[in-house]
């Protein structure tokens, strides 16, 4: 007889919906709750999860917060809730992807995504 069994780890995307405004960014988006755990399988079935924790990321720049594992569990158990920024612990600040390249003049406040080395409005070094 002989069995399969390993460790590994798991994301389950978690059934929840409210668009916000962000306090980091500005933008209008919303929020993407998942847990993340790792388990035990045998034939690969999963029998034993641990070190669960709950994340929510913004659906406009991508930061990624850390969710009060109370809130989580409520979640996880289909419970209804309402998460509020004193839920949320700042984990990875995040951009949105039209502000990776952008750069913005100190001398006339000329922004461009552009990859000048000196400011076509007035001359001055980015």
């Amino acid at each position: 007889m002989f069995f399969i069994c390993g460790m590994s780890q798991g994301k389950k995307i978690l059934d929840y919906t409210k668009t916000v405004i962000c306090g980091l960014c500005g933008g209008y988006g919303r929020y993407q709750v998942f847990m993340t755990y790792s388990y035990f399988s045998i034939f690969f079935i999963p029998i034993i999860k641990w070190d669960r924790r709950y994340y929510v990321q913004m659906s406009c720049c991508n930061t990624l917060y850390e969710l009060n594992s109370e809130k989580g569990k409520s979640l996880n158990h289909k419970e209804s809730v309402d998460i509020s920024e004193q839920d949320l612990t700042l984990v990875q600040s995040g951009r949105r992807s039209s502000d990776w390249n952008r750069k913005q003049c100190s001398h006339c406040g000329y922004e461009t995504t552009e990859d000048f080395e000196y400011c076509p409005k007035c001359g001055q070094r980015f």
